[in-house]
C-alpha cells in the first residue's frame, strides 16, 4: 500500500529498484548479443581476406579462380584494396571493442551483477529472519520472565501479608512474638500443645523453658518427642511419686530437680550422644550431671513435639495422670550443649537467646482441647517469684 501523501515505502522502492535493474540488465544482454555476432561475423570475413590475400602474394593462386567475385584479379590492386579491407575491418573491431568496454564498464558484468545482487538480497533475508527469530525469543523469554517476577511477587506479597496478620494477631495480646504463656489448667488427655517445627537428626541438645505447677502427686510430663518407632524419644516426666526424669530413646536418668512449689522455675536440660552424657539445671545452677544416657544414639528426626502431655504413639494416645498441670513458656531448643554461663544468663535475664532449632514464637504453638494462651509475667517478674 501506498504511504501517506504518495512516498514509496523502503521495500516499494527497493522493489521498483530490483525492477528497474532487470531490465537494464535484459537490454545490455541483448545489445551484447548482437554485438558478438557482428564481431563473429566480421572476424570470419577478415580471416577470409587475410587467406586470400597471403595466397595472392605468394602466387599460389594456380587456377586463377576469383573467391571473390568483387575483387580485381591485377595482384597490386587486390593487395591494395585487401589492405584497406582489413584496416576497415579492424577499425570497426576496435570500434565495437571500445563500445563493448563502455557498455560493460557502464552496466557491469550482467551475469556477475545478477548474481551480486540475489547473494546480497538472501544475505538481506538471512539477516532478517534471524532477527524476527531473535526478537520472538526475547519475547517469549521476557514473557516467561514477567510471568516469574509476577509470580515471584504475589508469592512475596502473600507473605508479606501472611506475616503482617500474624504479626498484627501477636500484636494484640503479646507485646512481642514470644511474650506468652501456655496454660494447662486441668489433669486430662485432651488439653495439649503442639509445637509444629518437628527436630533433625540430634547428636546433642539443650532444652529449657520457663514453668509454673503445684499439681501432686508429680507435676505431670511438661513435654515429650515421639518417633515412629519409638514414643520415647525424648522425655520430661514426674509421674506420681518418683522423681522428675528424662527419657531419651526410653533410656531414664532421674533428675535432682523439685519445682512443684507454685513458683516459676527455669529448667534446662542438656545431653550429648557422646557417653550420653547429660546435666540439669534449675534456676540457672547445676543441681545433678551423669552419662551413659542412651550413648552414641542420634536423635531421630521428624516427630512431634507436645507441650503438657506423654505420648504412647505418635501424636496422640495421651494419658491424663501423666499430664502437666501448670503453665509454660519460653520453651526454646539448641542443637548443643550451652556453656554453664550461657543457661545463667538466660535464667537470670541477662540474655535472650531463642533455640536455633526450636524457638518460641507465637506462631509456632498452637494449643487445643481448652490449653490457652496468654500474655506472661516479664523475665525479672519471674525472678521475683522465685
Amino acid at each position: 500500500m501506498p504511504m501517506q501523501g504518495g512516498a514509496l515505502s523502503p521495500e516499494e522502492e527497493l522493489r521498483a529498484a530490483v525492477l528497474q535493474l532487470r531490465e537494464t540488465v535484459v537490454q545490455q544482454k541483448e545489445t551484447l548479443g548482437a554485438q558478438r555476432e557482428a564481431i563473429r561475423e566480421l572476424t570470419g570475413k577478415l580471416a577470409r581476406c587475410e587467406g586470400l590475400a597471403g595466397g595472392k602474394a605468394r602466387g599460389t593462386g594456380a587456377t586463377g579462380k576469383d573467391t571473390m567475385g568483387d575483387l580485381p584479379r591485377d595482384p597490386g590492386h587486390v593487395v591494395e584494396q585487401l589492405s584497406r579491407s582489413l584496416q576497415t575491418l579492424k577499425d570497426r573491431l576496435e570500434s565495437l571493442e571500445h563500445q563493448l568496454r563502455a557498455n560493460m564498464s557502464n552496466a557491469g558484468l550482467p551475469g556477475d551483477f545478477r548474481e551480486v545482487l540475489q547473494r546480497r538480497l538472501g544475505e538481506l533475508e538471512r539477516q532478517l529472519l534471524r532477527k524476527v527469530a531473535e526478537l520472538e525469543d526475547e519475547k517469549s523469554l521476557l514473557h516467561n520472565e514477567t510471568s516469574a517476577h509476577r509470580q515471584k511477587t504475589e508469592s512475596t506479597l502473600n507473605a508479606l501479608l501472611q506475616r503482617v496478620t500474624e504479626l498484627e494477631r501477636g500484636n494484640s495480646a503479646f507485646k512481642s512474638p514470644d511474650a506468652f504463656k501456655v496454660s494447662l489448667p486441668l489433669r486430662t488427655n485432651y488439653l495439649y500443645g503442639k509445637i509444629k517445627k518437628t527436630l533433625p537428626e540430634l547428636y546433642a541438645f539443650t532444652i529449657c523453658l520457663w514453668l509454673r505447677s503445684s499439681a501432686s502427686p508429680g507435676i505431670g510430663t511438661p513435654f515429650s518427642y515421639a518417633v515412629p518407632g519409638q514414643a520415647n524419644e525424648i522425655v520430661l516426666i514426674e509421674w506420681g511419686n518418683n522423681p522428675i526424669e528424662l527419657l531419651i530413646n526410653d533410656k531414664v536418668a532421674q533428675l535432682p530437680l523439685f519445682v512443684s512449689d507454685g513458683k516459676w522455675h527455669h529448667i534446662c536440660v542438656t545431653w550429648t550422644t557422646r557417653d550420653g552424657m547429660w546435666e540439669a539445671f534449675q534456676d540457672g545452677e547445676k543441681l545433678g550431671t551423669g552419662e551413659n544416657l542412651a550413648p552414641w544414639h542420634p536423635i531421630k528426626p521428624g516427630g512431634v513435639l507436645i507441650l503438657g502431655q506423654e505420648q504412647d504413639t505418635v501424636g496422640g494416645r495421651f494419658d491424663a495422670t501423666q499430664a502437666f498441670v501448670g503453665e509454660l513458656s519460653q520453651f526454646n531448643i539448641w542443637d548443643r550443649v550451652l556453656r554453664a554461663q550461657e543457661i545463667v544468663n538466660i535464667a537470670n535475664c541477662s540474655t535472650n537467646m531463642p533455640g536455633n532449632i526450636i524457638p518460641w514464637v507465637d506462631n509456632n504453638v498452637d494449643v487445643f482441647g481448652g490449653a490457652s494462651k496468654w500474655p506472661v509475667e516479664t523475665c525479672e517478674e519471674r525472678l521475683l517469684d522465685l
